[in-house]
Order: structure tokens, then sequence, then C-alpha cells
């Protein structure tokens, strides 16, 4: 196992912008406004061949400062408990607090090694008041600035003294987790549901709207197989979003659209569908991931008023374009249908890297067309030479007709279902390209080596005439110039 370093201080002392260092990235969410952090946030960084995890962490206060001051204090124990170095943050700039000695005392009794990090110090004169940190009943302090890397050289060749070397660490090969964005608007219990499949309290979770700021990263594994869920930002509509930090966290919610194999998109139940929520399904429609429904909040639903079927024709009706993307009904709180979550993500996932052989893909769309001929192109029949896959993750499949841009889209979609059926794939994303075939394709080495000679000859010649062009056009401007 890694070692494991977690950083801690104050609100606004820079964790995440060190944290940001360390892991050469912009994982983290950095804005000058204090308390952005509020969960736990993995990271992998090395430094000298050394590799380790670090964790950020929320902002430690006491009493009632921040109505999200208990359960980030939950979050830091389980950090300390977690970590084999500690790394107190403290702020050069506007001097020691009475939370800096607080969070000092609880580092001290955790008996672990703690490194004392005196940040934002980016002038000389600025040492001349550091004098003050000496009071926490510490020996030494580093003096860095996390924002333009001054003194970090010397606090991590400290930090990583004894961590063993990225070759001694024998890790078994690990199979590629799938990935899963939870995605919704704001408050449709996005961070319950992440806590409910981790097991535990992992996240923050409050019934204040708005309470995850970052996209945080959980690893589970279910039945031997990997998985990696995204805790995102709720989404809101555009016109409502005007603050900053809000429009950052939801551009990083989409980003997660891009990096995930599945998005789950909660819609509260309770509530009942919204406009925004097909938005979000729109998002990750586009964004080409697998997808699939959860109807949260169950046990709040009448089912009198509204049934199951009821709920899930509706939302059917309205998202058209997610067809293929299954439906749930869950209860984040109670438990609920949640232990088939996984179990679902993962078959989506089957067939959103499913390949399949050239030929058998050729049969299956020379069978489809000889039942349902196209339409004529100005008179003329349009040709379907040959199919192949290009790609997976979502199965991405070429056509190879004569006019391409002749495709009505109604016979697109018929060839589209066709491969739903034949192959089959009925909870995946596909998507499928028409291409121009010209001239006979032939793939050998040979006929390459022609083409490419071929190529460099016309080149050649293309520079040649207009460097003759270009002497004719010099010469007509001189014999104007001289009268000639």
């Amino acid at each position: 196992m890694k070692p494991v370093v977690v950083l801690m201080g104050r609100p606004n002392v820079g964790k995440s912008t060190l944290f940001n260092r360390l892991v050469r990235g912009r994982q983290a969410l950095v804005d000058d406004l204090p308390g952005v952090t509020r969960d736990r946030h993995y990271g992998e960084a090395s430094w000298d061949d050394k590799p380790f995890t670090v964790i950020d962490t929320g902002g430690f206060l006491t009493g009632d400062d921040d109505p999200f001051a208990p359960q980030i204090r939950e979050q830091l124990n389980l950090a300390v408990a977690q970590a084999d170095v500690l790394v107190l943050i403290l702020d050069g700039r506007t001097g020691l607090s009475p939370y800096d000695r607080d969070l000092a005392a609880m580092l001290r009794r955790s008996g672990k090694p703690v490194f004392y990090l005196v940040n934002k110090i980016e002038h000389q004169r600025q040492q001349a008041s550091l004098g003050e940190f000496y009071s926490l009943g510490i020996e030494m302090f580093y003096e860095v600035s996390a924002e333009h890397g001054i003194g970090m050289d010397d606090f991590l060749e400290d930090l990583t003294t004894g961590f063993p070397d990225a070759g001694s660490q024998e890790e078994p090969p690990v199979q590629e987790p799938v990935r899963i964005a939870i995605v919704g608007r704001p408050n449709v219990g996005k961070s319950s549901l992440a806590n409910r499949l981790f097991g535990s309290p992992r996240v923050v979770v409050n019934d204040q709207a708005g309470t995850t700021r970052d996209a945080i990263e959980l690893a589970v594994t279910r039945k031997e197989k990997q998985f990696v869920l995204v805790d995102t930002a709720g989404i809101r509509r555009k016109g409502r979003v005007t603050r900053k930090l809000e429009k950052v966290s939801i551009l990083k919610s989409l980003k997660s659209m891009d990096d995930c194999h599945v998005a789950l998109i909660l819609i509260d139940a309770a509530e009942g569908i919204t406009d925004q929520d097909i938005t979000i399904a729109g998002y990750a429609e586009k964004k080409g991931c697998g997808a699939i429904f959860l109807l949260n909040k169950w046990d709040r639903v009448d089912k009198a008023e509204k049934g199951e079927k009821a709920f899930i024709s509706e939302l059917r009706q309205m998202a058209k374009f997610l067809s293929y993307a299954p439906a749930m009904t869950i209860s984040a709180l109670t438990g609920q249908r949640c232990h088939k979550i996984l179990d679902m993500a993962a078959r989506v996932y089957e067939e959103y890297r499913f390949r399949i052989n050239t030929g058998t893909l050729n049969r299956i769309i020379a069978d489809a067309v000889q039942r349902e001929e196209p339409s004529l192109h100005k008179g003329r029949r349009l040709k379907f030479f040959y199919a192949t896959q290009v790609a997976t993750r979502p199965p991405c499949f070429v056509c190879f007709v004569n006019y391409p841009k002749a495709v009505h889209f109604s016979y697109e979609r018929y060839l589209v279902n066709q491969l739903r059926q034949m192959i089959p794939l009925t909870l995946t994303p596909i998507r499928l390209y028409f291409r121009e075939k010209t001239g006979r394709m032939d793939f050998s080495g040979k006929t390459r080596e022609k083409e490419r000679i071929a190529l460099k000859k016309q080149r050649i010649t293309t520079k040649r005439e207009k460097q003759r062009k270009d002497q004719s056009q010099k010469k007509r401007q001189r014999d104007r110039k001289t009268g000639g």
C-alpha cells in the first residue's frame, strides 16, 4: 500500500491549492471563498520516484460557525485514522488563529508524524512575522507558497524520507474500473446514493441544496468487479446560475460525464419529472456515455396517485432520445433496490464496450437492407457496400455507401434498431455513420505505397507549377516598371 498523506487546516489556508500542486493537476476546486472543500478528496502524487496518496480535507472549524462544521469534522477524523503522515497548513498572511491551536492539539493526540507548513510566503519580508507560529509548541515549520511552488522541494524531500520507491512496490495488475457519474439537479439525493453504494458516510450529506461542490471519486468493489463512483454537484438551469463557484462546479459535473462509462441520472420522484431532468439526460446522450434513470425518494411517493408504470411511461415519453436507458425506482435513504444499481451498471458497461465481428456486422446490414430497401436518390438506388465497427465505448459503426448524404434519418434509425435487435445491444448508445466509397477498397501494402508515391509526385508538380507562376508574375512586374 502507498503511504497516505492528509492535508489539514482551517478554511482558506491553501489546502486544495497544495493538493493540486502535489497531484500535478486541477482535480480539487479552488476559490477565494472559504469552505469550498467539504469532502475528502483523494489523489495520487509522487516525488523522487516515491509514490504516495494525498487526501485533501475540508476546513477545520468548531462551534456553529458553519452549518457543515460537524460533518466536516467527522470527515477529518476519518482521514486522520487513515493517514500515515499528517500535514498541518497554516496561513502566513493572516497569522495564527485559535482554530490552528485546536487542530494542532488534535493532531498531536493522534500520535502520527505531523509536518507543519506556513503557506502563502511569497516575500522575504513576510518571514519576520512568523515567530508566533512557534507558540504552537512546534520545533520547525516549512515556509512555502503552494500557489507558486516556493519552498516545496525541501518539504517534499523531508516528507518522502522513508517512503518506499516505486520499484519496491509490487502491485498486481488491476482491471479497468467501471466509471460511474452520479448526476442530477441539486438536492435529488446524489450524495446519499453515493454513500449508500460506498457502504459508509464517505461524502457530506445535507438537506441544503448545493452541498456538494466538487466531483468526488469513490472506489467500490462489488462481486470482484471494480467501480469508481463520481459524486457531482447539482446541475441547475443556466439562467439561475450566477456565482462563479457554482459555474465551475457545474462544468466539473459535465466533465465527469465525458470521463465516465455510465451516468446515473437521478430524478426526485417526490417532485416529479422536470424539464431540467430531461436537459441533464440530454447532456448524457450528447456525451455518448451509457445511462440509467433512477427515480429516487420512491418511499415518499403516493403510489395510489401515481404508480411506477405511470412514472416510467411519462419518463419514456419525455426522454425518447434515451429509449435504451433502463429505469429503476429506488430510495437512497432506505436502500430500496439500491443493491441492483451496480449490477445494472455492469450490464450497461458490457454492452458499452462491445465489439462485433466484421462479417457478422455486414450480414446484419445486408439482411436489413434486403428487408427494407432505402428510398431512391435522384432516380438512383442507394447501395450499401461495406460496414465495419470503428470504435467502442460507445459502439460506433461506419457504412460505406454511394450517396451518404442521401440516407434519411428514419432509415438510419431503422438500421440502428436492427443492430440493437440482432447483436443485441439494448442498453447502450450506438453511433452509426455513413461514408462515401471511392474506388476499389484495396488495403494491401503495395497499393498504399503506390498511393504515397503518386501523392508525393503530385506535390512536387504542384510546387514547380507555383514556382513558374511566381517567376512569370515577377517578370511581368519588371517589364511594366522598365516599360518593356
